[in-house]
């Protein structure tokens, strides 16, 4: 994170708080694309610590990272047994098929000049990646700077714990918190996650 990004987020003293306590968090985007949606397809609806075994496991039957080739050649009943759900290993595959497309480019130097809203209309083709998965792969894979992930559960009670004492918020209050960290919500995210997480 550099310096124009800390003094935009500390602008918000709760978020300047927050700076100081979990030092500077960066968002880069992943070297593989295909790999970093392959985790995010893996950690649906799992908590933290079971979707990093499951996804070891994982990687484990593919014999290295997820590449489309990998996951559409691995056999269902060994990823079966490495804790994926039948749908879940469908979602890996499709995601495969989409990368192995010629017609999409679904890379970051595919996705260049799409905005944030076209690549969630792009991945949301995908069956299985849904408004979290897409949102997840702005930040993670892309390395978008302003994505506020408000379908993510620990973004919204952490937001609920940090600026309201654990108080129920709406979505629309949430938006408005975050609106002095533009540009850069994807690191006031982090700065929450970081904090829900802690």
């Amino acid at each position: 994170m550099d310096d124009r990004v800390a003094a935009t987020l500390r602008e918000d003293p709760t978020l300047a708080a927050l700076i100081d306590r979990h030092g500077r968090l960066s968002i880069e985007p992943a070297d593989d694309e295909f790999a970093r949606l392959c985790t995010s397809i893996v950690n649906q609806q799992l908590s933290t610590a079971s979707a990093a075994a499951i996804r070891g496991r994982f990687v484990d039957v593919l014999g290295g990272e997820p590449t489309p080739d990998r996951v559409l050649a691995a056999d269902e009943a060994a990823l079966r047994e490495a804790g994926l759900s039948g749908t879940k290993v469908e979602y890996l595959r499709e995601a495969a098929g989409a990368f192995r497309d010629g017609d999409r480019d679904l890379t970051r130097e595919g996705l260049a000049d799409a905005s944030d809203e076209a690549v969630v209309d792009a991945l949301t083709e995908i069956r299985g990646v849904g408004e979290w998965t897409a949102r997840m792969y702005l930040i993670f894979a892309l390395g978008r700077e302003d994505v506020l992930p408000l379908g993510d559960l620990a973004v919204r009670k952490g937001i609920e714990r940090v600026y309201n004492d654990g108080e129920e918020l709406g979505r629309a209050e949430m938006r408005d918190i975050a609106e002095s960290w533009r540009p850069y919500r994807s690191y006031g995210t982090r700065y929450i996650w970081a904090e829900y997480e802690s």
